[in-house]
């Protein structure tokens, strides 16, 4: 099967990242962790396999991720987790609107990532 016609594999668990609400990839370029050039040169992820960064998702939708050692949350700064969980949160559920809109890839950030004319 040619490269493109497999989908977008997990560089983790080797399954098939699905839907963009399930991307790794498009959750950090949506809160500015990535730079849109790189996007097509990134490997993909399922949210749930980078548990460092699923960690910081807070919302009943999404079951909560633990990690454990260095990266545990609970280990870090209470005022830097309350930021980051911010973030990936908000990040993570305008992820989850642009799955269902038709919208240019460059209006997927968030509007403090896009810039000063963004519009939301």
């Amino acid at each position: 099967m040619a490269k493109c016609d497999e989908g977008y594999l997990c560089e983790v668990c080797g399954h098939d990242v699905a839907a963009i609400t399930e991307s790794d990839l498009y959750l950090r370029y949506v809160i500015g962790m990535l730079d849109p050039e790189v996007l097509h040169t990134t490997p993909e992820r399922h949210i749930r396999c980078n548990p460092a960064l699923a960690q910081f998702i807070v919302a009943d939708e999404f079951p909560a991720v633990v990690v454990e050692g260095d990266f545990d949350k609970r280990q870090l700064d209470a005022r830097f987790v309350a930021d980051r969980e911010d973030l990936v949160t908000r990040g993570w559920r305008r992820l989850q609107k642009v799955a269902d809109i038709e919208d240019a890839i460059i209006n997927y950030p968030l509007p403090e990532v896009r810039g000063p004319r963004a519009s939301d």
